[in-house]
C-alpha cells in the first residue's frame, strides 16, 4: 500500500529542524532556502509545515510540456525525470499549493520526492509533528484544519 506524509499540525512548534535536514539530504548544505519542506510561522512558536501533496492528477503534470513530471504509484509521489526536464518552470506556476520551487543554485525545478520512500524530515521531527504513514491513515479532518489554518496565514499577510 502506498504511503505518504501526514502532518500533525497541533504538535508543530515551528523548529524548522525538517528543513535543515530536508536541505542537508538534498543540496548537501543547511540551508532552508534550498530545503523542499517550507515552515510557515504563525506565531513564534508554533508553524506550519508545508510540502508536495503528491496529487492524485498532478497539475504539475499536466502543463509540463516535455512530460518530464509524472506519478509513481509504487511510492504515491510525484516524481520530476530531470533528464526531460527542460526548466521552464511552468510547474512551479501550476502548483495549486505553491509547493514547487526552482533552485536557482541547481539551477533546476525541485519538489518533495518523500525521500525516496524514507522521508528524512519524519526521521528528524521531534515532536513527531511528520510522520509516514498508510495512505489509509490520513483523514479529512487535518487536511480541512491545514486548509484553515493556511487560510488565516494568507489573511492575516494580505
Amino acid at each position: 500500500m502506498a504511503k505518504a506524509l501526514k502532518i500533525d499540525l497541533e504538535k508543530c512548534v515551528g523548529c524548522r529542524t525538517c528543513e535543515m535536514v530536508c536541505s542537508a539530504k538534498h543540496a548537501g548544505i543547511i540551508n532552508p532556502f534550498q530545503s523542499r519542506i517550507k515552515v510557515i510561522r504563525e506565531q513564534e512558536w508554533e508553524g506550519v509545515p508545508m510540502t508536495c501533496a503528491q496529487c492524485e492528477d498532478p497539475q504539475c503534470g499536466a502543463v509540463c510540456p516535455v512530460k518530464a513530471i509524472s506519478r509513481d504509484e509504487v511510492l504515491g509521489r510525484v516524481v520530476i525525470d530531470y533528464d526531460r526536464c527542460i526548466g521552464c518552470r511552468m510547474c512551479v506556476t501550476a502548483c495549486p499549493f505553491g509547493l514547487m520551487n526552482f533552485d536557482s543554485v541547481a539551477k533546476r525545478v525541485t519538489k518533495c520526492d518523500l525521500c525516496d520512500g524514507d522521508p528524512e524530515c519524519a526521521k528528524f521531527c521531534f515532536y513527531k509533528t511528520l510522520t509516514y504513514v498508510d495512505v489509509s491513515e490520513l483523514g479529512d479532518g487535518k487536511r480541512r484544519t491545514a486548509a484553515e489554518l493556511l487560510s488565516r496565514l494568507v489573511r492575516k499577510t494580505a
